[in-house]
């Protein structure tokens, strides 16, 4: 199967990769020979030296030896040190330290060659396998230090957003148990952060939370398409209605019928309904539930165990709640709050949170596929073999692109393209430069052929583990590019843009 769009042959899925090269020795193994020699050599020489001291002393006093090593000349002492080099080459030790000059100049010729060689051998297609090849490891660590590969401690602190989450969630249920507030479901981790490839330095890491919204009791939620008309539907409003209660099995002797009850009975009885706290007409405001969970956390914060350790500041947002909590260390932690709403039983959501290139009207709730994306990578790393590579080559790839007109949703639909089309196994540690290469070719057709099919429409290589709407498995795919098709001057221009990081990532131009 072709990875590349409009090319008749895959990326390389073999151990041997694009760019292979042979086999070069390892330096350490030079390092410790001409140390070995060395040490011997010095050994050997401060033995000699006891020898012939201790032999003077069985023949003179000390005393006497102390005086003639006073009045000795210049050139007795030049006589004594050619006779203690003579005694040297009998005993070999002149031939160890030659040795070890010659390994010594033998490890320069080697390092000043070995970077010329391994440049000149990234362009040919060598058979021999990555894990046999320590120059490769030697281009891996050189990259990882450019880019600043350090990973940071993702897993610790996504472990205490996410014990926070809960436990501020927990407290909004005994809160608003009694209200018509909608219903907090357990967070999800979405984004990079909590997939594990996050490309920003670790103080600059944002946890993102999902938080799924439900309706509360005598309400419902109905999803109406947005009045663009787009297709596939991205845009759409989540329209609240009241249902009678009065029907229900169980009934709530608590719990006024909002449509079978006086509204005045309604106002002296029961609190208000989801209609006249966080809705902009018939339609969810994302905004104003935003302003509703931000008034919470400040107010709830002290319930919290994770008051005792942090000082806690809710930070401007519109349609999200942006939380930064500082130890008194001085170390902070961002967290993230994302709502949605999920469609149907799927793993497809509408979202509050619009993009940097849609700001929507406060009713207008935009499709999205994070959760998605993060059960995916969960079913990657499962299958995945231990210390693959996959996250290490989207968060190189995620710094270099950084800045530049290609996104890193695209870099990221890419990714997850090609681990359904190659196999895990295939990306073992071992062959991350592979992978590197298919990364970049894959992209670099993509934007030739001025189309990048999206990740989760019509997609036959779609893991079972991922529920999505019926209409995903015969929709048209949308094409992340197509701003690319309909601009030519776009597309030249992302090209040479492209050139130049390949040139950056490979040669450090």
């Amino acid at each position: 199967m072709s990875l590349v769009p409009g090319t008749s042959q895959g990326t390389s899925q073999s151990g041997t990769g694009i760019n292979g090269s042979r086999k070069l020795r390892c330096p350490w193994a030079a390092w410790v020979l001409m140390v070995i020699l060395f040490l011997f050599w010095l050994v050997q020489c401060i033995h000699f030296y006891i020898n012939v001291y201790l032999a003077e002393g069985l023949n003179q006093q000390r005393t006497q030896v102390l005086q003639d090593l006073a009045h000795r000349t210049l050139e007795q002492s030049v006589r004594s040190w050619g006779a203690m080099l003579s005694a040297a080459v009998q005993q070999g030790l002149f031939w160890a330290l030659v040795g070890a000059l010659v390994v010594f100049l033998a490890l320069y010729w080697w390092l000043k060659k070995g970077i010329p060689e391994r440049n000149s051998r990234r362009d040919s297609h060598s058979e021999e396998s990555e894990e046999e090849n320590p120059a490769r490891m030697n281009t891996t660590w050189i990259i990882s230090k450019r880019f600043q590969l350090s990973v940071p401690k993702l897993a610790s602190k996504r472990q205490v957003a996410q014990e926070l989450m809960s436990d501020l969630l927990q407290v909004a249920h005994n809160l608003f148990s009694d209200s018509f507030f909608p219903v907090l479901e357990p967070a999800i981790g979405v984004g990079s952060a909590c997939e594990g490839w996050s490309p920003h330095k670790e103080e600059d890491v944002v946890y993102r939370m999902f938080v799924p919204l439900k309706p509360p009791r005598g309400h419902a939620f109905h999803l109406e398409p947005d009045s663009t008309g787009e297709v596939p539907q991205t845009r759409m409003r989540i329209r609240v209605e009241l249902v009678c209660t009065c029907t229900w099995k169980q009934p709530d002797r608590n719990m006024l019928c909002f449509l079978h009850h006086s509204e005045e009975e309604l106002k002296r009885n029961q609190a208000a309904s989801l209609l006249h706290t966080l809705c902009t007409g018939p339609y969810l405001d994302g905004e104003k539930i935003a302003l509703w969970f931000q008034t919470f956390v400040i107010s709830a914060w002290s319930m919290v165990p994770q008051s005792h350790h942090y000082s806690m500041k809710v930070l401007p947002s519109c349609r999200s709640c942006k939380m930064k909590l500082m130890k008194a260390s001085g170390r902070s932690l961002f967290v993230e709050t994302v709502f949605g709403v999920q469609q149907g039983d799927s793993d497809i959501f509408l979202s509050s949170q619009p993009t940097e290139a849609q700001m929507t009207p406060s009713t207008t709730w935009l499709e999205s596929y994070a959760v998605a994306e993060a059960k995916f990578f969960r079913h990657v790393d499962m299958q995945a073999p231990p210390y693959s590579c996959h996250l290490k080559c989207l968060r190189l790839c995620a710094r270099l692109l950084k800045g530049s007109s290609i996104s890193i949703y695209a870099l990221k639909t890419a990714v997850m393209h090609l681990l359904t089309l190659i196999p895990l196994s295939e990306w073992q540690h071992k062959y991350f430069l592979m992978r590197l290469d298919d990364i970049m070719c894959y992209l670099q057709c993509c934007l030739e052929e001025k189309r990048l099919k999206h990740f989760f429409f019509n997609n036959e290589d779609m893991p079972k583990e991922i529920s999505l709407p019926p209409a995903f498995h015969e929709a048209q795919p949308l094409n992340l590019f197509q701003h690319l098709a309909q601009d030519p001057v776009a597309q030249t221009e992302a090209l040479r843009e492209f050139d130049d990081l390949q040139s950056h990532l490979y040669f450090g131009l």
